[in-house]
């Protein structure tokens, strides 16, 4: 049914599938978010140069042309996602004003503005474009959108601000005692360097940062106790957020990884039968593979060790001799080489990605127990097998399960053995 939305809207909807919402799985979205990334490493690369003063006079011009070239992509992107705003989930429900400035106060619509603003500023205004070299790094802050792992991080430090606060807190007391301390015990012997507390701060901020600069140090026996105290208590206040965010940075990635290899597993339709506890299972089995286009899954002869699930893209898989070298494509959902692994054979055909795709792998010992472990699942991939062939392989199964050498059989059609 063809869709009956405006042009405009459905322009609207295609560019934000292109720069958010499936930007890394399709090719063009791949290539804009990496052309935005280039022009984000040229502009603060520019920015870095400009700071050389032989550099900044003797390429000033394709300097300022190349950052010119970056203000007018930076602009044209702001201005975009300005316009794809409503197609935000959590702006789907407001006006199309009102969703674009809600983007445009957002953290990261004010990271964007902020990547065009010091240009702008210096085209229309008086001055230097150097005077605005800090707004103009602030562009790096952008690749928090191209990274997860940034992303991640910035995650943490949102769900561990009390407790990082609360370290800082503890630090701020430290220092406070250990200032004052140094300052009872050692103000007379030093008074230009620990005559007063805020002056002894400086030292005990260093010490305990476990910096220490040497500028101030100890002179007598009491202050020398305290400056150890102090060293061992300033690795104690390294480690506390240290081990914070190394932890909840760990929890946030395996909680990642557990939602996307979920919805991987969920939408194979063999597995869709299945509760939560057995999919939960059924992932401790799989691994995860990303493939580009035209790489090859496996090649025929090769024995065959694993059974693949594709959860994204498609593949192709080029038929033996006996086939006639016959081409088939294989979607989403679909799965392959279950048969070769159940009859312990070599592989008849070969297997190549046609689109970036994502599978699931289960290794072939996982495979066999597997089948014996779910009936369910055993009864499904025999369906499909003797739709595909007419074989059953229930008895096929259980007899190659005892065997340890199995002959390899070439030239068989692939849907016997692939």
């Amino acid at each position: 049914m063809p869709d009956a939305r405006p042009l405009r809207l459905r322009a609207r909807q295609y560019v934000y599938e292109i720069l958010e919402s499936h930007a890394r799985n399709s090719g063009v979205g791949l290539t804009v978010n990496r052309g935005i990334v280039f022009f984000l490493l040229l502009s603060v690369g520019i920015t870095v140069l400009e700071s050389v003063p032989q550099l900044r006079d003797d390429y000033d011009l394709p300097l300022r042309v190349a950052e010119l070239l970056c203000l007018v992509v930076f602009s044209v992107e702001y201005y975009i996602r300005i316009w794809i705003a409503p197609e935000h989930f959590p702006f789907r429900q407001m006006s199309a004003w009102r969703a674009s400035w809600s983007y445009m106060v957002s953290p990261q619509g004010i990271i964007d503005f902020l990547a065009v603003l010091p240009l702008w500023v210096a085209l229309v205004g008086p001055g230097d474009l150097r005077v605005l070299i800090l707004l103009r790094v602030l562009r790096v802050l952008k690749f928090a959108r191209y990274s997860s792992g940034m992303r991640s991080l910035l995650e943490v430090l949102e769900s561990e601000r009390r407790a990082l606060f609360a370290c800082l807190v503890i630090l701020a007391c430290a220092t406070l005692l250990s200032a004052t301390a140094m300052h009872i015990a050692e103000g007379q012997v030093q008074p230009e360097k620990l005559g007063t507390i805020p002056d002894a701060m400086w030292w005990a901020i260093v010490t305990l940062t476990t910096v220490g600069y040497g500028d101030v140090v100890p002179a007598t026996n009491i202050g020398r106790m305290i400056a150890s105290i102090t060293i061992v208590g300033g690795l104690i206040m390294i480690a506390l957020p240290v081990g914070i965010v190394a932890t909840a940075f760990s929890q946030v990635i395996h909680r990642r990884d557990f939602i996307v290899n979920w919805s991987m597993v969920a939408r194979v339709p063999l597995f869709s039968h299945l509760t939560a506890g057995d999919i939960a299972h059924i992932m401790q089995l799989l691994q995860a593979r990303q493939v580009d286009h035209g790489d090859v899954i496996f090649r025929r002869g090769e024995p065959a060790t694993a059974m693949y699930f594709i959860a994204e893209g498609e593949v192709e898989v080029e038929l033996g001799p006996a086939e006639k070298g016959r081409r088939v494509r294989l979607a989403t959902g679909h799965f392959f080489g279950e048969i070769a692994v159940l009859k312990r054979v070599a592989r008849s055909a070969t297997v190549k990605a046609v689109s970036r795709a994502r599978l699931l792998v289960l290794d072939a010992a996982d495979l066999r127990a597997l089948v014996s472990r779910e009936p369910g699942i055993a009864r499904k991939i025999n369906e499909i097998v003797e739709g595909r062939t007419g074989d059953n392989l229930n008895l096929e199964i259980a007899d190659v399960e005892g065997q340890d050498d199995v002959t390899p059989v070439k030239d068989e059609p692939f849907e016997k053995t692939v």
